[in-house]
């Protein structure tokens, strides 16, 4: 029986420079995709898993992160006296409960790898999640449920997976590959954007895993890699001599939201989702003069 997956690190330290200057003030996490901060879609996904504990590891501005999920007793007692009723018990049930989440800082921009190893006290000596916020997952059911499902099956590590056009391989992460195991299948080599017409397949790591606690080890004892940052795919491949890795191909669409595009995509296509405005944007796309 695998060891069960009750936490899940979320990395939100980064400066979102690309989005400057909407992100001068505002933690590019907290921009909204329709009607929902962008790290709003990355909780809702680790709890619809079975996630239990969120851990956030922060940097300096990003104090509205924390005060988004906490319990705010005058926004909540103002809807209430409105006859808002509906508002306040939605906000009410999307808001963690004690204990549900916790904050750590990472002081210095060292790479995804040492944001993450900033976690492993609360982590502690079991397996956890790492979720990228900038990825917006859409998928029934969520990406993290469905590596849970292929966890549950063949344990180790799991890395999220997503085909790619081949001429775009060399933007990703891309892995090699081998048996397939149940829902999921091995993973025998990762390469960070391969050169192009060398990559050993089509796939990218799209911002999700679970992995076991012994990466935080190798994460403390990691040398600095591309970018002079502590990487998070070089600690992966050491362990990958040793523990098994295995990669599940995600059945839903990825909206890179690190990316003006892939942020101007999500609100588009998850707009169609919505039933208030719908209509509206299905009109606003068809009168379009292209």
């Amino acid at each position: 029986m695998v060891k069960p997956v009750r936490k899940a690190v979320i990395p939100v330290a980064g400066l979102g420079t690309r989005f400057l200057p909407a992100t001068k003030a505002t933690p590019k996490e907290m921009l909204t995709v329709v009607d929902r901060p962008v790290v709003q879609y990355c909780v809702d996904e680790a709890f619809e898993a079975g996630i239990e504990h969120v851990i956030f590891v922060t940097g300096r501005g990003k104090g509205l992160i924390e005060d988004h999920f906490d319990y705010q007793y005058e926004l909540d007692s103002t809807l209430r006296s409105r006859g808002k009723e509906a508002a306040a018990d939605k906000l009410d049930a999307e808001t963690p409960g004690a204990g549900q989440v916790s904050f750590t800082r990472q002081q210095k921009p060292l790479g995804l790898g040492h944001a993450v190893w900033c976690a492993r006290d609360i982590v502690g000596d079991e397996p956890f999640a790492v979720l990228l916020p900038d990825m917006v997952m859409d998928g029934e059911p969520g990406c993290l449920k469905q590596m849970m499902d292929a966890y549950e099956e063949v344990g180790g590590n799991i890395i999220s997976l997503q085909e790619t056009s081949p001429e775009l391989t060399h933007k990703y992460g891309i892995v090699s590959t081998g048996e397939e195991k149940g829902k999921a299948f091995e993973i025998t080599g990762m390469v960070e954007k391969p050169a192009p017409g060398t990559a050993p397949s089509n796939l990218y790591i799209n911002g999700r895993y679970i992995l076991q606690p012994g990466l935080m080890e190798l994460l403390a004892n990691q040398s600095t890699g591309a970018g002079g940052e502590i990487q998070l795919t070089d600690a992966m491949l050491t362990m990958m001599e040793t523990e098994p890795f295995y990669g599940v191909s995600f059945n839903g669409r990825t909206y890179d939201c690190g990316s003006k595009f892939g942020f101007l995509e999500a609100n588009i296509m998850l707009a169609l989702k919505h039933d208030d405005v719908r209509d509206e944007v299905r009109e606003l796309i068809a009168s379009l003069d292209l």
